[in-house]
C-alpha cells in the first residue's frame, strides 16, 4: 500500500472514531438498562447506517458548496470541523442528564439520528474541502456500529463515568483535525 493510502485510512479511522464517541457515550448510559442484545445489535446497526447515509449527504452539500465559493472552502471546512470538537469536548462538562426514551419507532430513529448529526458536518467539511473516498464512509459506519455496540456492552458492566472522557477523546481528535485542515489552508 502507498504511504498516502496508509495514511488517508488512518486520518479517516481517527475521525471515524471521534464521531463514533457520541454514540459510544450514549450506549453507555442505555446499556444501564439491561436493553435486550437482540435490540442492542439492531440499535448499533442503524446507528451505523445514519453515520453513512448523513455524511454521504453532507460531501455532496458540499461539493456543490465548493463549486460555488472555491478556495475559500477549505479554511470554513477547517473552522467547522474545530467547532464541531469544541462543542464535542465542551459537552463533556455539562451536567445536565441524558433523557431516556424507549427505543422503539421514533425513539429508535431520533436516537440514531442525534448521535449522527456531526458526521453530517464532518461531511460537509469533506466535501467542501473536496474530500470524499467510499472507504470514508464505510470506515464511518461501521466504526460507529462498533463504538455503539461496545457502548452497549460496557454500560451494562460499568458506572457512566467513561462517558465524560470518551466525549474528550472524540472532542479533541476532531479539534486537532480541525486545526490541521485551517492550517494546510493557509500555507
Amino acid at each position: 500500500m502507498p504511504i498516502n493510502l496508509l495514511s488517508e485510512i488512518g486520518s479517516f479511522f481517527f475521525i471515524a472514531i471521534a464521531l463514533g464517541m457520541d454514540a459510544f457515550s450514549v450506549s453507555l448510559v442505555l446499556g444501564m438498562q439491561n436493553m435486550r442484545f437482540k435490540i442492542a445489535m439492531c440499535l448499533s446497526l442503524f446507528i451505523g447506517v445514519c453515520h453513512m447515509i448523513l455524511p454521504t449527504i453532507g460531501v455532496l452539500l458540499g461539493q456543490a458548496l465548493l463549486n460555488k465559493i472555491g478556495h475559500v472552502t477549505t479554511l470554513l471546512s477547517g473552522l467547522l470541523l474545530f467547532g464541531i470538537g469544541i462543542h464535542m469536548f465542551l459537552s463533556a462538562f455539562t451536567t445536565s442528564e441524558r433523557k431516556t426514551f424507549r427505543l422503539t419507532g421514533y425513539g429508535f430513529i431520533l436516537l440514531a439520528l442525534s448521535v449522527s448529526m456531526d458526521s453530517f458536518s464532518v461531511g460537509l467539511s469533506f466535501g467542501m474541502s473536496g474530500i470524499y473516498s467510499f472507504m470514508m464512509i464505510l470506515l464511518f459506519g461501521f466504526v460507529s456500529s462498533f463504538l455503539t455496540l461496545l457502548g452497549l456492552l460496557i454500560g451494562r458492566k460499568i458506572s457512566g463515568m467513561l462517558s465524560l472522557y470518551s466525549e474528550l477523546l472524540g472532542g479533541s481528535i476532531l479539534i486537532v483535525f480541525g486545526l490541521t485542515v485551517m492550517m494546510s489552508a493557509m500555507i
